[in-house]
């Protein structure tokens, strides 16, 4: 499942928010008060198109409570980034796991000094 960087941001929030309550119903306007706690600003219109996107993704669900949309992650962080390191050994490694893991250890060291 391909992101951009700020569906992941907004995924993170997210996940930041049921961290203690798994069940807790999140709204739009917390993920953009969570966001905006964090020092970054984004319009809310902004962040409601892309929550959409992650449910036309199906990586969110949009449910209805009385007169209020509320949201819930269909993965948590761990499924995600399984799913998206599947998806990049796929991409660059043919579905090699091994040629991934000789990358990542032969490119290491430039990582951890940026």
């Amino acid at each position: 499942m391909v992101c951009g960087s700020l569906e992941i941001e907004i995924l993170n929030s997210f996940w930041n928010l049921t961290a203690i309550d798994e069940d807790k119903d999140i709204s739009i306007q917390d993920v953009v008060d969570n966001l905006s706690s964090n020092g970054t600003q984004r319009a809310y219109t902004t962040i409601k198109t892309v929550m959409d996107r992650l449910v036309a993704k199906s990586i969110l669900v949009r449910y209805k409570v009385g007169k209020k949309f509320f949201y819930k992650a269909t993965m948590d962080r761990r499924e995600m980034a399984l799913d998206m390191l599947r998806e990049f050994t796929n991409n660059f490694f043919d579905g090699n796991y091994a040629n991934m893991m000789r990358f990542v250890e032969k490119e290491m060291d430039d990582l951890l000094v940026k």
